[in-house]
């Protein structure tokens, strides 16, 4: 008996440090993580609170003579646009100054503004105006993390960080939607000095504050590494043709355009909430755990994938979840349970953490010394105009019927999957061989 206990408690020592070695890599990489993560509470409370803010007596003013369902969508969408537009300036600017950190504390500053500034905002243009802001204050946040994460990183590695830089942002981001519909129903809270606040103000201030947590990790932990600055003012040139000849379009191109559909077909759940809820006879917090299953899958497997793609090569794992996203996509337009819903958003995860950890390790491969913030910002700008495309879509669909929305975004998806066998090769030689480091340098 004792022989059993002794061998169950060396291999559970061994899984918890199979575990640990996961996560183990440059200090700064975890603690950009860490911040990251904060922030992206914040930010996927919002994505729940809005809609409902914007169809609560709260709101009011002109709707522009379009459906609440599409304003909701301008609003959700507005951020993503402005995100995602300003993402290649702000990515150029940090390679040209050889600077992450300053646009890092630029943009959380900004985010910590705008949450509070939405306490304010009572109508539909207002709403407007603070998302907008958000959406520009968060570019200067996507390109300079990712592309500080590239440059902590090594080819044996890359993957692995993005993986654990993803990991905990998403996490972050997973959380904040569970918690931001409990937030809503149980308000109005009453504080000390008989003051009452609604579910809508509490929302907005978890918001700010975990900004702002995020904006003293990256002042205290974060520092720009030596090479950023010695190879400021590289080439910063982005191609869409592919420079070899071998393939019509750029590698790098490629992966944005993947990456644009595939956000697309993970955002369009975001605007329908009120027609998912009515369809499958739920409230807000079932509605919040469907969006989070999408994070949580990605959360469990961003860290493995991206360990898994430094050894056996990047391409296979970002076709293989480009392909899962279709049925995974089209069944969401079908289900009529929640549960089916949570289930189905769970395998969409699954696709976007095999493709999420491997893209970005594969443009880091190609991306040179300096240029690290161009050519990232490809893919961060499309993915976050394909979050801002997709709930613009499903409002505008949703109209023609229920699944409509969801037919498209697996039409999407294929179309995103062809690209990546067609036109991406792999970076990896002898990938079976390559060692996979657990341990980044500081």
């Amino acid at each position: 008996m004792r022989r059993l206990v002794d061998r169950f408690v060396a291999m559970v020592a061994t899984l918890a440090r199979g575990i640990v070695a996961q996560f183990v890599v440059d200090r700064r990489v975890l603690a950009l993580a860490f911040a990251r993560m904060a922030d992206g509470i914040g930010n996927s409370f919002l994505v729940i609170v809005i809609p409902l803010y914007v169809a609560s007596p709260a709101v009011g003013g002109a709707t522009f003579g379009l459906a609440e369902s599409m304003v909701i969508g301008i609003i959700l969408s507005l951020y993503g646009f402005l995100n995602s537009s300003f993402q290649p300036f702000t990515g150029r600017l940090s390679d040209r100054y050889g600077r992450r950190k300053p646009f890092l504390l630029i943009g959380l500053g900004g985010l910590t503004v705008t949450n509070l500034a939405y306490l304010l905002a009572d109508s539909y243009a207002s709403l407007l105006v603070v998302r907008g802001l958000q959406g520009i204050s968060v570019s200067f946040i996507v390109p300079a993390s990712v592309a500080l994460v590239n440059e902590l990183a090594t080819t044996g590695d890359r993957g692995g960080n993005m993986g654990v830089y993803n990991t905990f942002r998403l996490l972050g981001f997973g959380a904040g939607p569970i918690a931001a519909g409990t937030v809503v129903t149980l308000g109005p809270f009453s504080l000390p000095g008989g003051i009452t606040i609604t579910g809508f103000d509490a929302a907005f201030y978890v918001a700010a504050v975990a900004a702002a947590i995020s904006y003293l990790l990256v002042t205290v932990l974060i520092t720009d590494p030596e090479s950023t600055k010695a190879n400021a003012g590289a080439d910063l040139s982005i191609s869409i043709r592919d420079p070899t000849g071998r393939h019509l379009l750029d590698p790098i191109f490629t992966l944005g355009v993947a990456s644009l559909f595939m956000a697309a077909s993970i955002a369009l759940l975001a605007t329908i909430q009120p027609q998912v809820n009515e369809r499958l006879s739920q409230g807000e917090t079932w509605f919040g755990l469907q969006f989070a299953a999408f994070v949580i899958a990605q959360v469990l497997l961003q860290t493995p994938v991206g360990r898994a793609c430094d050894r056996y090569g990047r391409r296979p794992f970002i076709l293989f979840g480009m392909v899962l996203l279709i049925p995974s996509t089209l069944a969401q337009g079908f289900v009529t349970t929640s549960e089916t819903m949570f289930l189905a958003r769970l395998v969409q995860g699954i696709a976007g953490a095999m493709v999420f950890a491997p893209s970005l390790a594969l443009a880091g491969d190609l991306a040179g010394e300096g240029e690290s913030g161009s050519k990232l910002s490809i893919l961060t700008m499309a993915f976050g105009f394909g979050i801002a495309l997709g709930p613009l879509l499903s409002g505008g669909l949703v109209g023609y019927g229920f699944a409509v929305p969801f037919i498209f975004g697996t039409v999407l998806a294929a179309a995103g999957a062809l690209l990546v066998y067609t036109q991406i090769e792999e970076t990896l030689e002898r990938t079976a061989s390559l060692p996979v480091p657990l341990v980044g340098g500081d």
